[in-house]
């Protein structure tokens, strides 16, 4: 037994219109297709839907409690439609972005907000893990995050260069060369960064490239909590550069292997999510960077 919109639709034209040919012409189709609906419910559900009467095709008390219930469905579809259009409406829609690094995502969902103060803005933020699955899973329209991978599924263009420095405390040993060397590193106590993190995954490569296989004094989950540790002197950590505007405690350091490495911050979205608002955000790109189509 089959219950569609278009059954229930082809009854209530009936009803209103009492027969099946002024019912066709109401719903632009053919007056076979009608009847055919309409004897189809009344034959598969065992009811009766219209009795003849005088010419016409009345309907009867069972009919008109479905053609109620019709009527709300067909409320709900619409109320339905108009909130999916308005969530996509750079008048009053929503987007939602996931930043692995408060900078300089940020800095383009607050170019994004002057353009177009009508559209909600919501931020999730963490892991390169968790953000890219956040976007596979529909679960955020739009991510930034550095060294995106490429992948068929994701529509993405470079926003800005990248690149790991690695933070000293202030007063450190090290702090004085500027730029130090994978193996200099690996004579310091180092903090990683978890399982997840784009950061720790860079500077696992670094050392693999320097042939190196250190091992981190220390583990931690979070940015800040890393940038804490290091401040109080517990050993050498390691951010993308740029990725937070605090400076107090540490000291930056270039390491020699990160440098001429081709690493962007970029923005992503799943090829099918072409929406109006997705679509102005990408096309905000343009005039906050010299972005790369990817």
């Amino acid at each position: 037994m089959a219950l569609s919109l278009q059954r229930l639709d082809a009854v209530r034209a009936v009803a209103e219109a009492g027969s099946y040919a002024a019912a066709a012409r109401a719903l632009a189709v053919s007056q076979p297709n009608i009847s055919a609906q309409v004897r189809g419910l009344e034959k598969e559900f065992g009811v009766r839907l219209f009795r003849r009467e005088s010419g016409r095709l009345l309907p009867t008390d069972l009919c008109l409690k479905i053609c109620d219930s019709a009527e709300r469905m067909a409320e709900a579809w619409q109320e339905a439609e108009r909130l999916l259009l308005s969530r996509a409406s750079l008048r009053e829609g929503q987007i939602i972005v996931g930043l692995g690094n408060a900078m300089p995502g940020m800095a383009l969902i607050a170019a994004f907000h002057r353009a177009y103060p009508g559209v909600s803005l919501k931020v999730e933020t963490g892991s390169h893990q968790k953000i890219t699955r956040a976007v596979l899973n529909h679960e955020c329209d739009i991510g930034v995050l550095p060294d995106v991978p490429a992948d068929p599924r994701f529509r993405s263009a470079h926003l800005a260069e990248a690149r790991v420095v690695a933070i000293a405390p202030l007063g450190h040993r090290l702090a004085r060369h500027g730029e130090v060397t994978a193996q200099m590193l690996c004579d310091e106590p180092l903090i990683f960064r978890a399982a997840g993190s784009s950061t720790q995954r860079a500077v696992d490569r670094m050392f693999a490239r320097a042939g190196l296989s250190p091992r981190p004094f220390l583990t931690l989950d979070a940015r800040d909590g890393l940038y804490e540790a290091v401040a109080n002197g517990l050993g050498i950590g390691f951010l993308w550069q740029g990725s937070t505007g605090r400076t107090d405690g540490v000291t930056q350091l270039r390491i020699s292997e990160m440098q001429g490495q081709a690493i962007h911050e970029t923005v992503f979205s799943l090829r099918e999510a072409n929406g109006q608002i997705v679509e102005a955000f990408f096309n905000l790109i343009a005039h906050e960077a010299a972005p790369t189509a990817v």
